[in-house]
Order: C-alpha cells, then structure tokens, then sequence
C-alpha cells in the first residue's frame, strides 16, 4: 500500500529518507496528519534551499494534511552545528527582528484558513520559560552522549573543539517535535538531508517520554551536476527577501541551470504536471539551445516566490539589457536590481559628466581606455543598448535613466553599469 501525496513527493525527487517508509504511508492515508517544518533566524531571510521544504509543505497541505511552520526564536539564538566551526552568536533582539521577518516569508507559501489551515509557532514560547534543571532532567536524560558523539558534524569538530553550545543543539530541536506533539498531535516532521540526525532525535525523544510512534522523512540536499552542494553562487546565496537577492537576480540564477539538472529542479519547485515537465525533459534533450525548461523553471519559482508582476519585470529587464527592448522602461527599482546583478561602479559627477570610454572603462566592460577606443572603431561598443560611434563622446544628461545609471555593453553579451554621484 502506498500513499498517493508519498508517490508525488517521491516522483518529484522530495523524499531522500524516510524512518519507515510503509509505515509512514499507512498513517498518512489514516486521516489528516499534523506534520511540521522548523526554520531557524540565523539570518534575516530565509533561502532558496529553505523553498524545498515549503514545497513539501504545500504538497502535503494540498494532500489534506495540517501544517505547522516553526520558526526558531530559541534554536536561532545557537544555531545547528556547521562542519566549518563555531556560529557566531546574535543578540536576542536581532534575532527576535528576524523571527518577524522570516514568519512574514514563509506564511505566504500556505494557505492559513479551512479545516487543516496551517499555524505558525514559535519554539521561544516553551524553551524560554523552561530552567536549566528541567531542561536536563526532562530532556537531557534521554541523550546518551556516546550516540551524539556518533554525529557527523560533531565528530567532524572533535579535533578543532565544538563548543557545549552547539553540541546541545540536538536537544534543543528534539524538544521542540516532542512539544508540538504534545500539544498539536504532530506525528510527522521533515527537513533537509543534512538535518536527519536531528529529526530523528525526535523521533526517539518522543518515544522515550511518551511511548508513541512519530514519523519523520528528509529531502535531499540541492546539488550541482558535478555533485557538489548547492545553495551558494559567485555572488553569495539566493534569499527569497528580494531587498538581498532581487527578483532579477533570482529569475536570472534559475534561467542559467544547468542542462542536467533543470528537470530535477522542475520538479522540485514548478507545479506544473507530470506531462509538462516531461515534454519540458524531452524538448532539453532534443533542443537544449532552446533553453525551455529553464524559462519555464525562472519563471514559475520567480512568480511563487515574488509575484507575476516581478517575473514579468524580470523578463523585461533581461531583454531590455541586451537590447531587445527599451532600458528606459524598466522602473527605477527593477534597473537598480539589473545593475547591481550585472556590477555597478560609481562615477563622481559632481564636477561634470563622464567620457563614454570613462563609463566603458569603469563599468568593466573593457579592460582599459584603449580597449574603449578600440571597441568603439571596431563598432561594438553600446551605452544603453546604442552603439558608440565617437570615442571623444561625454555622457549627456539624455543619457542617464531615472537620472543616475547608464548600462555599458561590449559586443552581445558583456555588460556593466555606471552610476552616477552628484555630491550633496
């Protein structure tokens, strides 16, 4: 017997382990589950890795199931234990500043009303209240130490030291699946592969103390198709706040997936169907310049994760930076988010406005103002998608868009912007 929502999550490649799976597909056909995911404020958004777990979430909420979405005021003042070392603590009040902000992205994601609406919670409200003798008489009792010396990422740190800290941290997350079932009838929680050992704490935490069975499964890590993790580009990582990464910025690092992956990441991310998504598998193969599945890709993760409207400004951006449409349309925040993606220098124009190969120059479109001079005589250099003639030409005031950028483009497909500084 199988479980229908399982079967989805499974072709969809969201399922990496789970700790019975026949178990856990019988219970999730019984009847409605209350399942939760935690995310911890160690920084001010959430990331595009974190969006795997909401995606589960949606399926198993369309699926019926009643979501609780944790958002860890407590667990985030330590932080779960990275291989590289020690977390640098925050202060409680960022903290509580990031709790607010990350409860604000990830309740759009689920829908909050009808019968198996979704609830955000907080793991401050019963860690915060609770002494350190209750924490280790309560909690602390059921954690042999020699099974969580057993722990990758605590072994991995034996030799350079891992503070008592983060060594606790398992605890901390264990108590949170044993509250919510306590107090909500949780008997499913999930998150990323690199969190099972976590989870299942969890699971035997809630067995120790209360004597019942819960469930749990994890979804695989995101990687490239050399195998390596993904979540991390030349340009740091891609938050779903668009104020740190923009929506530009976020449709352009999905439109560049690799050819290996993009179907992979299609069915983690775009609810389009089965019969989509493998006419989009069968189109990368037979006519990868045409780059379907990426486009398609972008734009269904920019539009859940921004809105139609900034997929559609993102679209337009692109194509107006490389001159299939007009610069002086985009609005100014949509510029700003292209020219701060594509590196932007700025100008000091208070004494006057810059040479054409100035811009060229700074903008990094050329290595020099010779090479400017060059790229002008030989008819490839643009500003703002018009070609350069004259390598004596000063940036004019008609120039400027929103009256501080100009966009610098060497032959197709080498880019750059300026921006200009007026002084007080």
């Amino acid at each position: 017997m199988t479980s229908a929502v399982l079967d989805e999550l499974k072709w969809r490649g969201l399922l990496a382990n789970s700790t019975d799976e026949q178990a856990l597909a019988d219970h999730l056909d019984a009847g409605p589950v209350t399942f939760y995911v935690g995310f911890d404020p160690t920084a001010p958004s959430i990331h595009f890795g974190n969006l795997v777990q909401l995606m589960v979430a949606r399926q198993l909420q369309a699926a019926g199931h009643r979501p609780l979405l944790l958002v860890g005021g407590s667990t985030g003042m330590i932080g779960d234990p990275k291989d590289s070392g020690e977390r640098t603590l925050n202060s409680p009040e960022t903290v509580a500043s990031w709790v607010d902000r990350i409860r604000v992205q990830v309740e759009k994601y689920l829908d909050f009303s009808g019968p198996n609406a979704a609830r955000l919670v907080n793991n401050l409200d019963w860690t915060g209240p609770m002494s350190v003798l209750d924490f280790l008489r309560d909690v602390g009792k059921h954690f042999p130490v020699n099974r969580m010396l057993a722990r990758d990422v605590v072994r991995n740190r034996l030799e350079d030291g891992i503070s008592y800290t983060e060594f606790s941290y398992v605890l901390l997350q264990s108590l949170d699946y044993l509250e919510l079932f306590r107090s909500y009838g949780c008997t499913l929680q999930f998150g990323g592969s690199d969190q099972w050992g976590n989870v299942t704490a969890g699971v035997e935490l809630v067995r120790r103390v209360e004597g019942s069975r819960v469930h749990a499964l994890a979804t695989p890590l995101l990687t490239k198709a050399d195998g390596t993790k993904f979540g991390k580009t030349e340009g740091g990582t891609i938050w779903l706040d668009p104020l740190m990464t923009s929506p530009y910025a976020f449709h352009q690092f999905f439109l560049n997936a690799e050819d290996a992956k993009v179907v992979e990441y299609l069915k983690v991310f775009s609810p389009r169907s089965r019969e989509e998504i493998d006419e989009l598998d069968r189109l990368t193969r037979a006519e990868p310049h045409r780059r379907a599945a990426q486009k398609a890709l972008a734009d269904d993760v920019t539009a859940l994760v921004h809105s139609s409207q900034e997929r559609d400004a993102a679209v337009a951006a692109a194509a107006a930076l490389f001159g299939r449409s007009e610069l002086r349309d985009l609005p100014l925040a949509v510029l700003a988010g292209v020219a701060a993606e594509i590196g932007t220098a700025e100008i000091d124009a208070a004494d006057g406005l810059p040479s054409v190969v100035e811009v060229l120059e700074r903008s990094g479109v050329v290595a020099s103002k010779g090479a400017a001079r060059r790229a002008i005589a030989e008819g490839g250099a643009y500003l703002n998608n018009a070609k350069v003639t004259d390598a004596d030409a000063v940036v004019t005031e008609q120039d400027l868009l929103h009256g501080r950028f100009v966009i610098a483009r060497r032959g197709k497909r080498t880019v750059g912007a300026v921006r200009l500084a007026r002084g007080l």
